[in-house]
Formats: structure tokens, C-alpha cells, sequence
């Protein structure tokens, strides 16, 4: 792209902690050596998003938000030929990127192969500020500046792009818990608390791992049966709506035979769900926990149920590029069993306020941003 073709690119901006977002223009920079100039025609709205604009993390601000996407490259910088995977790199590409670039120097990335835990982890849409540059450095976004060190990875030309963008970044974050924190094994029975997207893609990865059932607690009435309705899942519980959770959560015990599942996955987010989730297990099961990313609150509960329980207590954080890379290449496997499309609600670019709105009411499954 040469210095005559340069572009203004629009983007949402957070300007201040518990403020509207706004969109505003910005110069679109030549791609950096060893990154590239991606349009972003998708841009997902995740539930972190949100709880960004509540000041749940700590952000620099202004900020473009969006740390999940899917898009054109227009340009690629010095020295990036190729993917991820290997594959030759064009302008003209649909593909996808890791949020985050881990330093490889910390004591976690160094020392630990933890690269989630990385003490540096420089995120699109979460710790670039426009006022390190360049400005264009979130998803939300019809342009976005990727960095050299950026996961690239072509999307599958045979999965609509917004059946990819459905767990955009649920799915890499279920892919890191389920591959490197604690696996789904043949016929085990799995409880998911949490009917959004992080719920539905830990159902969706239990089930195509060789879960022999998968119950989901969740709610509210509306995304179960959407999950329902895109075939994840066996059993679909709402504690939201319900007056009686004790109830409900003596209903997903006697879902899994009585004895409790073998693996709790807890992507809800709410910090009561993990005193529940507790007693949803067997003696001698597992219990990951994945929904507790931003910091809600503290909760209560009783340590006795681990110990009687003999229970594996397992945390799980974020995902890496080579998560987002197993993320793409199950794609087709879970379009193939699953309407993850009809997960998702688009939104125009302009419309920005609709979509965190739509989230924050639980009006939608997924809300997608497209310009």
C-alpha cells in the first residue's frame, strides 16, 4: 500500500472506564515489518468487553476495543510470508489472529511454558493504548495494525465466517483448558455451569472430545434453547430463572446418575457458581474453572466439599496462538455437528452501543460487529 493509497480507518473507541464507546477515525499506517494491515470484517463481542468498560481489569484507556476477529489482509509487512501453520500468506486472505503476544522472555514464558501467564502479554483490545500507537490495534475496527510476533492462521474457506466468529475467543480459551489444564476422556459425564458462549464451546469440545453426556446449567431461558437448537449439549438446566437453585442443582446431580459428573467445567462467571459447581462433582472428579477471567467479586464456600469430594481444582487462563490454531483447525468438525452461526447476532460497525447493550442484557447468544 503505498503512501498515496493510505486510508483513514474507523474504529470504537473507550475513551474512560464506565464511558460510552464512540467511533473515530484514525490514519491507517503501513504494515510493520514482520505483521501486516488486516480489514477486519468481523469483530466479536465478548463478555470481557464488557466488563472492561465496567473497569472489572485494569486498561489503558483510550483504547480501540476488540481482542477477537476475522479478516482481509491489505497489506503485509517485511518479512511475513506465511501462516501459523506453515501455509503461504497473500493479501486477499481471510484470517484469523491470537489476541495476545507473549513476551518469551518472563520467568512463565522462559521458565514455565506457561505463555498465557506471560507477565508482558501485550493484548489487542485490552492493553494497547492508542497512545502507544499505533491506534488501529483492536479488532472493532475496519482496519487493525497486527504486530510481528502476531499468531496468524488462515480461516477455513469452507466455514462461514460467522459460524468462526461464533467462539472466537471462547473456543481457543476451551481448547488451552480442555488440551493443557484438564481433558475430557471417553465417556465421562461433563456439567458445564454457563449457557454463553465460554459454556457453549466447553459443551461443544466435550461432546466432540467423547463425552457420554453433557449437562448444561445455565440460563436464561432464551440461550438454552438456542444452545439446544444448535444441538450442543444433552441436558439444558436454567438456575437463572429459577427461585429454587438448590433444586435445579439436585436436578443436574440426578442428571448424571446421582453420583455426581466427573468433570465440572465452570464457565459462568459469576463467583457464587463455584460453590455449586463443587458439589456437582463426584468423589474423586474434577472441577476447571474458566468463567472467573475478570475479577467479580469474592465468594463462600465450603472447603470440606473439596476434601470429602477428593477433588482435582483446576484454573485455566486465556489461551495461546497455538490454542487458536487447534481453535481453526476443529472448525470444521464443529460446523459440521453444530449451528454455531445461529449463535451469533451481527451488528454494524456503526451500531457498536447496540451490541454492548445486546450482551450486557443477555438479549444474545454472540454479537458480532461486521464493516
Amino acid at each position: 500500500m503505498s503512501a498515496e493509497e493510505r486510508v483513514m480507518g474507523r474504529a470504537v473507541v473507550l475513551d474512560e472506564v464506565g464511558q460510552p464507546t464512540v467511533l473515530r477515525e484514525f490514519p491507517v499506517p503501513e504494515a510493520p515489518p514482520g505483521g501486516a494491515v488486516v480489514a477486519p470484517g468481523y469483530g466479536g463481542v465478548c463478555g470481557t468487553d464488557l466488563h472492561l468498560q465496567q473497569g472489572h481489569l485494569p486498561v489503558p484507556t483510550p483504547l480501540v476495543l476488540g481482542h477477537e476477529g476475522l479478516g482481509t489482509v491489505r497489506e503485509l509487512g517485511f518479512g511475513l510470508t506465511h501462516d501459523a501453520t506453515g501455509a503461504r500468506l497473500s493479501e486477499g486472505d481471510a484470517v484469523m489472529w491470537a489476541s495476545s503476544i507473549a513476551c518469551g522472555e518472563c520467568p512463565p514464558c522462559r521458565l514455565h511454558r506457561e505463555p498465557t501467564l506471560c507477565e508482558n502479554r501485550r493484548t489487542y483490545g485490552v492493553n494497547r493504548s492508542i497512545a502507544d500507537g499505533p491506534a488501529l490495534s483492536g479488532s472493532w475496527a475496519d482496519h487493525i495494525v497486527l504486530q510481528g510476533g502476531t499468531t496468524l492462521v488462515r480461516a477455513p474457506g469452507d466455514v462461514p465466517p460467522l459460524a468462526a466468529m461464533a467462539l472466537a475467543c471462547a473456543g481457543p480459551t476451551v481448547v488451552h483448558a480442555l488440551y493443557e489444564r484438564r481433558p475430557v476422556r471417553l465417556g465421562e459425564t461433563v456439567v458445564v455451569q454457563g449457557s454463553g458462549p465460554v459454556g457453549l464451546a466447553a459443551a461443544a469440545c466435550a461432546q466432540l472430545s467423547g463425552a457420554g453426556r453433557v449437562i448444561i446449567v445455565g440460563g436464561p431461558a432464551q440461550r438454552l434453547r438456542v444452545a439446544a437448537a444448535a444441538g450442543i449439549g444433552d441436558v439444558h438446566l436454567n438456575i437463572v430463572d429459577d427461585n429454587d437453585p438448590d433444586a435445579v442443582l439436585a436436578e443436574a446431580r440426578a442428571a448424571t446418575g446421582g453420583a455426581g459428573a466427573d468433570l465440572v467445567i465452570e464457565c459462568a462467571g459469576v463467583p457464587a457458581a463455584v460453590a455449586q459447581g463443587i458439589t456437582l462433582a463426584r468423589r474423586g472428579g474434577a472441577y476447571l474453572v474458566i468463567g472467573q477471567y475478570t475479577d467479580a467479586g469474592d465468594t463462600v464456600l465450603n472447603p470440606h466439599q473439596i476434601v470429602h469430594r477428593q477433588l482435582d481444582v483446576i484454573g485455566s487462563w486465556a489461551f495461546s496462538g497455538a490454542h487458536l490454531v487447534e481453535y481453526v483447525r476443529l472448525l470444521p468438525a464443529l460446523t459440521a455437528r453444530f449451528d454455531l452461526a445461529g449463535l451469533v447476532t451481527a451488528f454494524p460497525l456503526a451500531e457498536h452501543a447496540r451490541a454492548l447493550a445486546a450482551v450486557a442484557d443477555g438479549s444474545v447468544m454472540k454479537a458480532v460487529l461486521t464493516s
